[in-house]
């Protein structure tokens, strides 16, 4: 029995270490992505006319910073397991809202199949429901 405890022992350290490396990793992917969206408002600024932005520059502008407030979120899930060996649901399920939000705000209607545009409905129902029922869970579990 005390091999099979050892055994387990090292492979949760090996996940610890492992989430640890993902949080770093993480890390330098925002610091990345803030730089690229700053990039981007650069080479926006740079363009004539100029400090006139069009409908497709704003798309790429709201959607550079959607990616970073996700990027973010997933960062956040990560420190909350490492903190707490667990993940914060109702974080997780505001991750998936935001990267819906993302998508739907990107996404050019005009070259999309009404299929996937059903799909995404479908999506925005789902995250949309579980978003709201774990808020209410939440909401009454304070109450008691």
């Amino acid at each position: 029995m005390a091999k099979q405890d050892k055994l387990t022992s090292f492979l949760l350290q090996v996940v610890v270490y492992s989430v640890k490396a993902l949080a770093i990793l993480m890390t330098l992917v925002i610091l990345w992505s803030v730089i690229d969206v700053a990039n981007i408002l650069y080479q926006l600024c740079r363009e004539e006319p100029f400090l006139l932005l069009g409908k497709e520059h704003l798309l790429l502008v709201f959607g550079s910073f959607l990616t970073v407030l996700i990027a973010i979120e997933i960062f956040l899930n990560i420190v909350i397991y490492l903190n707490k060996n667990m993940f914060h649901v109702p974080l997780v399920v505001a991750t998936a809202v935001t990267a819906v939000a993302r998508k739907i705000i990107v996404l050019d209607y005009t070259n999309t199949n009404p299929l996937v545009v059903c799909g995404i409905a479908a999506t925005i129902l789902a995250t949309g429901v579980t978003y709201w029922l774990v808020a209410h869970r939440e909401k009454s579990e304070e109450h008691n």
